[in-house]
């Protein structure tokens, strides 16, 4: 009987004693984000730098984080190279979820996130307060309130050089294609077509950035999968030259290795 309660002991112990050091680890970086959390000093700015880094599941180089900016079960973050994150952020993440964010996104001030089944590619600009609404009460049964209904997880993709204006709000299940924009304050409840612009509430198609064949043309192209070296070599033409003779010296150099 004592030999079998030491065992149980050892095997409670087993389990407790990493939890143990998960929680202290989870206190001191609770106390250490509580005294750099809303400083605007170069010292603050490094040190939340630091804590992400070290409770994300990854994080690439460059992360800048700004004065009060928070997260929820970041270890369920993926973060890649050279992202802003805007002062009071907030990245609201689940236990079980997951949230990809790729090189160079750009999270303004004040935007929410529900990020419990995202994906952010490349390059997507995300305005100051806008809002991303990744779950929803199903509503069933009829008879108890919404609010007490299955709590539904419905993936969000925000695609490669999106851009999202001030404000918007994008709803639980939506796509926002390669190079979509999204108004000011919309509401976006469907999908969006890529290099398409949106607006309004709820938001609908204004117009097209470039004719269905430039925008499949880009689509192919993908320059947001470039390096960065690549990337910086052809800044000067991405500022410059036109779509048309962009894609013409660019799909050249692919065709020719």
């Amino acid at each position: 009987m004592i030999a079998s309660s030491a065992r149980t002991d050892f095997r409670v112990e087993k389990v407790a004693a990493p939890l143990r050091q998960s929680v202290t680890e989870s206190i001191r970086y609770a106390i250490a984000l509580g005294r750099f959390s809303a400083g605007d000093g170069f010292a603050d700015a490094l040190m939340r730098r630091a804590i992400w880094r070290s409770l994300a599941r990854r994080c690439g180089p460059g992360l800048q984080v700004g004065a009060g900016a928070r997260f929820r079960h970041a270890g369920t973050f993926e973060i890649g190279e050279r992202v802003f994150i805007g002062a009071q952020a907030d990245m609201q993440g689940r236990h079980d979820g997951t949230c990809v964010i790729g090189d160079n996104v750009w999270i303004g001030p004040q935007a929410f996130i529900d990020a419990r089944d995202v994906v952010f590619e490349d390059y997507v600009g995300w305005g100051p307060g806008a809002k991303l609404l990744g779950s929803t009460h199903s509503g069933v049964p009829h008879d108890v309130p919404i609010v007490q209904t299955d709590l539904e997880i419905r993936p969000v993709r925000i695609c490669a050089w999106a851009d999202i204006g001030t404000n918007a709000t994008i709803l639980p299940g939506v796509t926002v294609g390669d190079g979509a924009a999204v108004g000011a304050g919309a509401v976006v409840s469907k999908d969006v077509a890529p290099y398409t612009i949106v607006g309004g509430v709820p938001a609908k198609p204004i117009r097209e950035r470039f004719d269905r064949r430039t925008a499949e043309r880009y689509q192919a192209l993908a320059w947001w999968d470039w390096d960065h070296a690549r990337l910086r070599a052809a800044l000067d033409d991405f500022r410059e030259l036109e779509a048309e003779a962009f894609l013409e010296k660019y799909e050249g150099l692919s065709r020719h290795g």
